[in-house]
């Protein structure tokens, strides 16, 4: 927010410079430059001896009041040759010379003006050039004065400008907050602003949106919990009846029925499981955890794996510390990515966890057929499965991925998808530095 007022700002600035440039070039243009005329200004008092008194004697008087003028002023005036002169200028101003116009050089603080055009005041006269010095031309005065206009015209307009927009500031920090503590999680957040601000209406039109949200996710989340409960129910009746169907059942190929039946129960039972743990994680605020120590919980949860024709090898660097977080998620989220992979590996699944200086990282290895890219990121949504009847050959029901980002949300970090250096996919685990504290 603050980035977006700092550079209104310097837009304004850099709009009244530019303002100022084009002003000056645009009067440069049609009126000739102004550093000329401040300079012209400046000189005025010579020019005038020259233009009335200088040029108003009479042709043999002519040199003697350019001497009275050498005597009462400091601007030192001498006669040059046409061509030295000439020389001096540029094409413009040279033009400008042969036109018997006064001719200023501002960096030189001096003036050139022919003495005369046709040769009529005195012989030779047209062949020389009177050069005045040392005019009494201070052009850095006048900019440092067109530099104080400026500044106050900036000063002028950017004090009101900023007065106008320091509620708006005040205001939309308010709707980021409100934002931001609404993504992390607080679905009761609220914008809070007076009916008096200008962006009143959009704050209206985002509280009703975060409102109509958190119905719609309470909804969501209610009818997920009381289903997944309701179900526990029936499936427990289903199978304590299975149970008594089978011990009383005679007929092999009715105990395979019934075999497979109990398989879609259990089946059942683990889908409810889940559900009712996203329920949780959905609902979860704010963690309430303890130090946690990551070596041992990875190594554990390794261990805890179950059989499975692939490798499995733990690569846990030294040093990996501790972590403040919820012990129980942080091995749910490992442990469910641990158990896609190996659902999906040829022969190798490797976990491995590094500490850095910006955080811990945890990765899971496989060789199998990989992640497209596509649909690298639809693979955390609930439900969304690849492949389905590979599905169906390994199990699954599509949410162990989106349990997994939930759980490392929670804790502040990041789940992404890559490709694994064994040729398929690899699951990397980022968690902020300042979770955890070295061994």
């Amino acid at each position: 927010m603050n980035r977006l007022f700092f550079r209104f700002f310097v837009v304004v600035m850099l709009a009244i410079t530019a303002a100022t440039f084009l002003i000056y070039f645009a009067f440069a243009r049609l009126f000739g430059d102004p550093l000329e005329d401040i300079a012209r200004r400046q000189a005025a008092g010579q020019i005038f001896l020259i233009e009335h008194y200088v040029d108003e004697a009479p042709g043999d008087e002519w040199l003697t009041r350019l001497n009275n003028v050498r005597e009462v002023s400091p601007v030192r005036y001498d006669l040059l040759p046409l061509a030295a002169a000439r020389a001096r200028l540029d094409d413009t101003r040279r033009a400008a010379l042969d036109r018997g116009a006064i001719v200023l050089d501002i960096g030189e603080r001096a003036l050139y003006r022919r003495v005369d055009l046709a040769g009529e005041r005195y012989i030779g006269s047209n062949d020389d050039v009177l050069h005045a010095q040392n005019l009494p031309i201070d052009i850095g005065k006048e900019l440092k004065k067109e530099l104080l206009r400026f500044v106050i015209v900036a000063l002028a307009l950017l004090l009101p400008i900023a007065l106008w927009s320091r509620s708006h500031w005040r205001a939309l920090q308010s709707l980021s907050q409100m934002a931001d503590e609404f993504g992390a999680g607080k679905l009761s957040a609220r914008a809070r602003l007076a009916p008096s601000e200008i962006v009143y209406p959009l704050a209206e039109r985002i509280n009703d949106m975060a409102g109509r949200i958190e119905a719609l996710m309470g909804a969501q989340r209610s009818l997920l919990h009381s289903v997944s409960h309701e179900l526990r129910t029936p499936i427990a009746r289903l199978e304590f009846g299975l149970e008594l169907l089978d011990a009383r059942a005679n007929d092999p190929d009715l105990r395979r029925r019934i075999a497979a039946m109990e398989g879609d129960v259990r089946e059942l039972n683990d889908l409810v499981r889940e559900l009712l743990d996203m329920s949780k994680l959905d609902s979860a605020g704010t963690l309430q955890g303890a130090t946690v120590d990551l070596d041992a919980l990875l190594r554990d949860c390794c261990a805890t794996l179950p059989p499975s024709p692939q490798d499995v090898s733990c690569q846990l660097a030294d040093g990996l510390g501790t972590i403040d977080g919820d012990a129980r998620l942080l091995a749910r989220a490992i442990g469910n990515l641990l158990r896609n992979a190996q659902k999906y590996a040829s022969s190798r699944v490797v976990l491995s966890a590094t500490r850095g200086p910006t955080g811990i990282e945890m990765t899971v290895d496989d060789d199998g057929p990989g992640i497209p890219d596509a649909e690298r990121d639809k693979v955390f949504e609930p439900f969304y499965r690849l492949d389905r009847s590979r599905d169906r050959a390994t199990g699954g029901f599509g949410l162990g991925l989106s349990i997994a980002r939930k759980a490392v949300v929670l804790h502040g970090g990041t789940l992404e998808v890559a490709t694994s250096g064994l040729g398929g996919a690899r699951f990397v685990v980022r968690l902020p530095v300042s979770m955890g504290s070295p061994a």
